[in-house]
């Protein structure tokens, strides 16, 4: 049985300007606290099957660190429940660019982060089921 590995590496990024911005101008988008979600499919010759961004507001988090820190928590529970949606992805055979837009004011404990990233990425899951 093999083992499943729980990697983020460089080229699941979501880096490119031209992308980024396409993505919020003609991406479609939904809400599952504490995130928004914007979304849409990319051409094929991209590396990695999901290219994530996540934002923090500098509006509502004005020091850093707790920006980063939410960063990293966003990340992080990503990193470990992506896997049904590479999946959903792969049989579907769609490269995807996702945007994941922390909204609270106030920062969550991991605990709530994971859980909605769990619900988020299950709705994005849903949506291209819905797509096709």
């Amino acid at each position: 049985m093999e083992q499943q590995r729980f990697t983020f590496k460089k080229n699941e990024r979501l880096c490119s300007r031209t992308t980024i911005q396409e993505l919020f101008d003609k991406g479609k988008s939904f809400v599952k606290y504490p995130f928004r979600i914007s979304y849409m499919t990319v051409d094929s010759n991209e590396q990695s099957d999901a290219q994530i961004l996540i934002s923090v507001s500098k509006k509502r988090f004005k020091r850093a660190y707790k920006r980063n820190r939410l960063k990293r928590l966003s990340r992080e529970a990503y990193r470990l429940n992506k896997a049904p949606l590479i999946t959903a992805l792969q049989e579907k055979n769609v490269k995807l660019a996702v945007a994941f837009i922390y909204l609270p004011g106030e920062m969550l404990e991991y605990t709530a982060v994971e859980k909605g990233m769990k619900k988020a990425l299950n709705k994005l899951i849903k949506e291209l089921g819905d797509e096709r």
